[in-house]
This record gives C-alpha cells, structure tokens and sequence, in this order.
C-alpha cells in the first residue's frame, strides 16, 4: 500500500493473520476481516480481533441478532448490506455503504450498438444517482463495494471509472481487483505495476481534494424522494436526470425542509402521498415563493425488487420513458446550474460551497478514450476557472460570457477531471 493512500484493507477469512495485521498496524493501516452471513457468523465476527485485527465488516444481510451482539462487545463494525437492508438511522455506524452495485461503463446491445437511455444519451451503468441520494441522508463515509464481473479481465481505465463513478458523488469505492490482474500484480509484471501506479494516481488525486466531499450539490432543480420509491436504485430519475447533466439536488423526505428547498427554483415530488403534513407544506412554501413544482402521479415510484436487484426492470423502461418526457417538459432548456456540451459518453456532478463562491464540476469519461472540446455553462459570474485532472498539473482556463452566466472550454478529459471555479 505503499505510495498509495490506501489506509484499510477488508481481509476475507483465508487471509486472517495475526503476522499480517501485526505489519499493517506498523504501517498505520486498518484491517477488517470480512464476514459472510451463515449460523457461526457471530463467532467468525469475534475472531478478526483476537488475531489483532482492528474490526470486521458484515458483507451482506445479517440477523439483527449479529448486529446487536456485535454493537454489546464494542468491536468495530463495518455494515455493508443490501442496498434494500442499508440502516441510515444508527448514529454509532463509522460507515454508510452497501454491497451491491453497477460495475460502471457504457451499455453495449449484443450487435455492438450503444443502448439509449429515456433522454437519448448513450445508457451508463453507474452507481452515481443512488450514491448521491445517500450522501444527501447522511454526512458520514459512504462505501460501495462492487466487485468486478467474474471471469473477466479488466482494462485499467474501468478501474478508473469505478474510483470517479463514486467519488464525483463524494463516496469511496472498495478497490477489488480481477483475480488476472492481482496475479500479475503480485508476480510484479511491469504493466500491471504501472497500472496499478494509475489506479493510485487517481486515488490520490481525490483524497487530496478532500475540501471537495464537503460541497454540496449545486443547482436549482429538487428532486424529493426517499427510499420507497425508488432512490436506491440505479437507472432510475435521479440517474435520467444526470445523463442529460441538469445540476439536481437530492432531497430525502425526512430532510424536506424550508431550508433545503431555499436555492431551488424546480423541484419533482416522486411520491406526495408519501409526505407527512408538515413536509407538504414545505412545498406549499416553496410554490408560494415562485418555484415550480411538479408534483408525480401515481405510478411514478419504483419501490426496490424484491429480488434483491438493484436496477429497473425491464417493464419499467417505459414507464421511465414517460416520466422523462414531464420532467423534460418542465426543464425545457432552462439552465439550472450547468450546460454541458459534447459529453455524450460522460457524466458529470456540479458541487459548490454554500455561498456559491466556489464550485466543482466534476467529470468522468466512461470510453475507452479521451473526449476532446468540451464545455460548460455555468450559471453565475467566475473570474477564474482551473482544471484538475490525475497526475497532471493543475491548468488555467479562460473564462468567458455567456448569456448563462460563465462559459469555460475543456480541451481533452481522458477519464476523469473537475473544474474548479471562483
């Protein structure tokens, strides 16, 4: 983990080692043993920290009987669940995270040809749209810890993706390499010493920009929704409304307040029937003051699969197709933060600090290579404007008007960068 700033490592059971954990506490690294659901699974969970380990991570859907029994012994615990099972109400977790994700990329149909989201855009697999609703709920770490498609081989750039598929969002993704390029790496071959020098690279790049996980989205467009309809889900409003780049602020009902809604001029209710009274006149509030509201009949949710997947199903397309053309309608091309433009292939997420003053555009390219002549709008006036990208040094960039506000070009992003303006 050297040169890295990798600080913990989630063991599984064949690696449990009292030698191993007693070395990377010498090098102040954390080890977590993880533990599978199954009738010994208390005592498994009472054996990393005899070894000198410094916790355990549940991986899975566990009795609640487990958690308790864990929570009375004082051991550090890691809870990553279902994404149906993820507990956002336990103020003593270090950790909000799941299991259960996209591995992230451009869909490609059988005959080669990219599969088309509602909006028209190339579909993206991408974890974004559920990460960022759970890091509206909550401030604490966000893990998603996806593991490659099995018996695959994976190019280096997909790993990129996955680190900048979670970090835009300001959540982390549990590094898990394919079983081809950990051989190599541990058999030292130089290519997979000098990827695994990229995949620490971009790792870096983030962890060094940590004033950037405490912006919160930028923009004047809501969307309320919460867990029962739909926001844990992957390729649902949320992901639609991001493909087509639209700054959106996430905003679970419990967190429906005045003053979440005090920078939004759009706002889409997913579910009203859903909204307790005093919720309801917070939206109540926000039409009185100017804002638009679209307010989703029924038959806008999409409440998780019960068989534990984590993305539409296919009879939900269509009904994703129609809810698209409302929100479209209501948008039209109004500018609610940022317009993007040959980002076709991206996705982005605009962040700022509270006054404004500051904002990050961060991007992440999901092909195989660069995409060149970008730009973006922004709404507001910014003097300076700076680009970042992953072992590269920092760039100026001029700045323009435009009838939006700023306007800023991008030369080439090769998988991920963030615009900084001020």
């Amino acid at each position: 983990m050297a040169q890295t700033p990798i600080n913990c490592l989630l063991l599984e059971r064949a690696n449990w080692s009292a030698d191993f954990a007693k070395s990377a506490t010498a090098r102040g690294i954390v080890t977590l043993g993880v533990v599978h659901p199954g009738p010994d699974a208390i005592d498994q969970a009472r054996k990393p920290t005899t070894l000198g380990m410094s916790g355990v991570v549940l991986e899975g859907d566990f009795d609640p009987k487990v958690r308790a029994a864990l929570a009375d012994s004082k051991i550090l615990t890691v809870e990553l669940p279902s994404r149906a099972n993820m507990r956002f109400d336990d103020a003593n977790r270090p950790v909000i995270g799941s299991y259960q994700g996209l591995w992230p990329g451009i869909q490609v149909e059988e005959n080669g040809a990219t599969k088309s989201a509602p909006s028209g855009a190339p579909w993206i697999d991408t974890n974004t749209g559920f990460l960022r609703f759970v890091r509206s709920y909550t401030a604490k770490p966000v893990w998603i810890a996806n593991q490659p498609p099995a018996k695959t081989v994976i190019m280096v750039n997909r790993y990129l993706q996955s680190i900048g598929d979670a970090a835009i969002a300001g959540a982390h993704w549990v590094i898990a390499l394919d079983d081809d390029f950990s051989r190599r790496l541990l058999s030292r071959q130089p290519q997979a010493l000098a990827d695994w020098k990229r995949i620490a690279t971009t790792l870096s790049y983030y962890e060094s920009h940590n004033d950037w996980k405490s912006m919160t989205p930028h923009g004047q467009l809501a969307l309320v929704e919460d867990v029962g309809s739909g926001a844990l889900l992957s390729g649902g409003i949320l992901d639609m409304i991001a493909v087509k780049h639209t700054p959106v602020q996430p905003v679970p009902n419990p967190k429906l307040s005045d003053a979440e809604m005090k920078n939004a001029k759009m706002a889409v209710d997913v579910d009203p029937s859903s909204l307790t009274p005093p919720q309801k006149d917070v939206l109540r509030n926000f039409t009185r003051a100017g804002g638009t509201l679209l307010s989703a009949p029924p038959g806008w949710t999409f409440p998780m699969p019960q068989n534990g997947e984590i993305t539409l199903g296919k009879d939900d397309f269509k009904k994703l197709d129609e809810i698209w053309k409302e929100v479209n309608g209501m948008m039209g091309r109004t500018n609610l933060g940022a317009r993007l433009f040959n980002v076709s292939s991206m996705l982005s997420n605009l962040v700022g600090t509270p006054d404004g003053k500051r904002l990050a555009l961060h991007l992440v390219n999901y092909t195989d290579f660069p995409v060149e002549s970008i730009t973006a709008h922004v709404l507001g006036n910014y003097t300076h404007a700076r680009l970042y990208a992953p072992g590269a040094e920092p760039k100026d960039l001029p700045v323009y008007k435009v009838e939006e506000g700023t306007g800023v070009d991008i030369d080439k992003v090769d998988v991920v960068a963030t615009v900084v303006l001020e």
